[in-house]
């Protein structure tokens, strides 16, 4: 185990030691070192090649939502990997998201049937995570936090499924709302938050995070499968993520998806990225994207190599569990 944590802590990707440091080893994040290395995060390439399209008004010519461009998926993306709190740089792409998500248009798209908003939560939770995580947050995003609560359905999640007959959440659509209003409420003390968040990890422990209640079958093969970054999709690490992230790490029924996390660990220690959500592309000078495109690479995908996002968060959510012994380990 020290050889795969010394790897972390030595990789060249700042990012990759930034979560090994402060999530792993609980360094704290007002240290000198964790500024300085949130100050190389900054200016790091991938964080470049994330921010390279922004125009002069400070904003990315693109619908906020574009997959995996638009300002919404890079704020995501920045509050993900330990990029620094409070950089007013960033106000721009907040205020794209905020004209996009509080908008007439937007609160027409959503729907009341049977009783139960079809939503998709995911939206809103991303923007509440990121804009909290980093620093930008103002009433508006209380008001994204309001709506989540409002929208949550009987059974403690969110569904955007249009289907009258629809009464069981999603997953992709009820984990970031959890992990967002789990925030809110550390951040804000908000107990309507908190209760929200509460309601909302039993969806997930009562399916022991990727199981059907009726047989405990896998519910989908993705979730079993390992991916970095998951965007808006769901698999066990995500899930595991937020459970640790929201407190709920230390309950029995994450145990089935813990000891298979466990088991796809490789023999240097590390997890691999077994799948991946996006296509990498180079920037072009025409500025056009297909949907799932991504400028930055976020390393290897592979069944027998490790890779460092995916072994970083890994190691954070065993750590948090109790399965990881780092007594040793400085």
């Amino acid at each position: 185990m020290n050889n795969i944590i010394d790897r972390l802590t030595n990789s060249d990707e700042p990012s990759v030691r930034f979560k090994a440091l402060a999530n792993v080893l609980g360094r704290n994040l007002d240290s000198a070192e964790i500024k300085s290395l949130q100050e190389e995060i900054k200016q790091s390439s991938r964080v470049r090649l994330l921010l390279s399209e922004r125009d002069g008004d400070g904003k990315i010519p693109f619908h906020p939502y574009a997959k995996w461009y638009g300002a919404h998926w890079v704020l995501a993306s920045l509050a993900d990997i330990g990029y620094p709190s409070g950089d007013e740089s960033l106000i721009p792409l907040r205020e794209q998201v905020y004209k996009w998500l509080l908008s007439i248009e937007h609160e027409r798209s959503i729907r009341t049937i049977n009783g139960r908003v079809r939503r998709c939560a995911s939206q809103e939770g991303n923007a509440i995570y990121y804009l909290l995580t980093l620093g930008l947050a103002d009433s508006r995003t209380d008001e994204l936090a309001y709506r989540l609560i409002r929208w949550q359905w009987a059974d403690g999640g969110w569904n955007c499924d249009k289907n009258p007959e629809a009464v069981n959440s999603s997953f992709m659509e009820s984990l970031i709302p959890l992990r967002a209003l789990a925030l809110h409420a550390k951040v804000t003390g908000s107990i309507a938050s908190k209760a929200t968040a509460e309601r909302a990890a039993d969806i997930f422990l009562k399916r022991r995070l990727y199981k059907r209640q009726r047989d405990n079958s896998i519910m989908r093969s993705d979730f079993v499968i390992l991916h970095y970054p998951c965007y808006w999709h769901y698999d066990i690490l995500f899930g595991l993520k937020v459970m640790a992230e929201a407190g709920f790490i230390g309950d029995e029924r994450c145990r089935d998806a813990l000891e298979l996390l466990e088991s796809k660990r490789l023999p240097d220690g590390g997890f691999p990225a077994e799948g991946r959500y996006y296509k990498v592309i180079e920037r072009t000078k025409s500025g056009k994207r297909k949907s799932g495109s991504s400028l930055v690479d976020w390393g290897s995908v592979s069944n027998k190599h490790a890779n460092e996002f995916v072994t970083a968060d890994a190691l954070y959510v065993l750590k948090e569990s109790g399965r990881l012994a780092l007594s040793n380990i400085k």
